[in-house]
C-alpha cells in the first residue's frame, strides 16, 4: 500500500507551524546571514517572513510581526547585527527581486488558466 504524500496545501497546519518556527529560530541563531544576502540568494528575508505573518493575521502590526521573527525590536536587531549593504549585495537583491515578480506573474497566469486547462473529466465529472 502506497502512502499518500501530502502537498504543501494539505500538509497539517501543526506540522507546517513547527517547520516555520524552526526556520525562524534558525534565522535568529544565524545573525551572520544578512537579510540583504538572503534577498539576493532566495528573494526573501526575515522582514518578508514578518510581512507574511501580518498577511496571515492582519490584527498584528508590522512591528509586532518583526519582533516575533527577530525576538527583539527590529531597530535593536539592526543595531546589533546588520552591516551596511555593499553595491554588489544591492545589485544581487534587485536581480533576485525581479525574478520574484516574474514567478508571481507566471503563477497568476497559471491560476487564471484553471480550470480551463484541466481535462473535462476534472471540470465536469459527468464526462
Amino acid at each position: 500500500m502506497e502512502v499518500q504524500v501530502p502537498t504543501l496545501e494539505t500538509l497539517d497546519d501543526a506540522t507546517a507551524a513547527k517547520a516555520f518556527r524552526r526556520l525562524v529560530r534558525h534565522l535568529r541563531h544565524r545573525t551572520d546571514a544578512q537579510n540583504i544576502d538572503l534577498m539576493g540568494l532566495a528573494g526573501f528575508c526575515r522582514n518578508c517572513l514578518a510581512d507574511w505573518i501580518v498577511e496571515a493575521d492582519p490584527s498584528l502590526s508590522k512591528d509586532q510581526a518583526r519582533e516575533i521573527v527577530y525576538a527583539m525590536p527590529f531597530d535593536e536587531w539592526k543595531a546589533r547585527h546588520q552591516l551596511p549593504a555593499t553595491p554588489e549585495q544591492l545589485a544581487r537583491m534587485e536581480e533576485s527581486m525581479m525574478r520574484n515578480h516574474v514567478e508571481a506573474k507566471l503563477d497568476d497566469a497559471l491560476d487564471d488558466s484553471f480550470p480551463a486547462s484541466d481535462p473535462p473529466s476534472l471540470t465536469d465529472p459527468s464526462r
